[in-house]
């Protein structure tokens, strides 16, 4: 991000696709044999830390954290928004991270998968995110 303040850019985590393996259900066998579908609440698993909320809302901020504009793409005045996709590793890492939607500036794109990378050790999550990441330009004022 630039000291003078006139960029500006921001990451959000997808909370809709969070989470594929917290909710699943489970089959139980039924009186003649059948099987019925269980399903149980969602399960978290780490339920005694810190809600699932608040580990996404860190997961972002150490991505906004790390994310750095590149000077190419400001002075070419670039902008976009790309979907990055990732796994948070037993390492605390993020691991297979590719841009899932692109922005249509590979500069961009490349910068935001970056910036997963370099967001170093996050909180666990379960299963793959996916991370919208915009870059804007400000406007002067």
């Amino acid at each position: 991000m630039s000291a003078n303040g006139f960029t500006r850019v921001r990451a959000a985590i997808t909370l809709a696709v969070v989470c594929l393996g917290l909710a699943a259900g489970s089959a139980t066998a039924q009186p003649g044999g059948v099987l019925a579908e269980a399903h149980r609440p969602a399960v978290d698993l780490a339920p005694s830390g810190p809600s699932v909320e608040s580990r996404l809302a860190e997961i972002r901020r150490r991505i906004e954290a790390a994310l750095v504009y590149p000077p190419l793409a400001r002075w070419q005045d670039r902008e976009g928004d790309a979907l990055v996709r990732f796994e948070i590793g037993a390492d605390g890492r993020a691991h297979g991270v590719r841009v899932a939607r692109s922005s249509g500036e590979p500069l961009l794109d490349a910068a935001a998968a970056r910036a997963v990378v370099a967001a170093g050790v996050l909180p666990r999550v379960y299963g793959p995110l996916e991370v919208p990441v915009s870059f804007e330009l400000a406007t002067r004022r």
